[in-house]
């Protein structure tokens, strides 16, 4: 059985400022991969297979955060997207937004 833990923190300032760095980055890669998997299906009819380390070389910001949430948003945007064509009233993958809720999930 699995479980999950919510916690309510009180971050140092340079914990805030990791925190965003990840939640945008996160939100960067998420939206990245997403418009990229939109653009290869309009011209191949195909399925993009993408990850983040692809991304690392060209953004280098993208590798002074925690590697496993980039991969969790990668995740994440393969069962939203496989969601999608397997069943079309589920709707279709929306690009995330700064504003609003801000969450990230790592592992241990």
């Amino acid at each position: 059985m699995l479980k999950a833990y919510k916690y309510r923190i009180y971050p140092t300032k340079e914990q805030e400022e990791y925190f965003a760095k990840v939640f945008g980055c996160v939100r960067f890669i998420y939206n990245k991969m997403l418009h990229d998997k939109i653009e290869y299906y309009k011209q191949t009819g195909e399925m993009l297979n993408n990850t983040p380390a692809q991304y690392k070389k060209e953004y280098s910001f993208l590798k002074e955060v925690d590697s496993l949430a980039l991969a969790n948003a990668q995740l994440n945007l393969e069962k939203a997207y496989k969601n999608f064509f397997r069943d079309k009233k589920i709707g279709f993958p929306k690009f995330k937004k700064k504003k609003g809720y801000q969450s990230y999930t790592t592992n241990n």
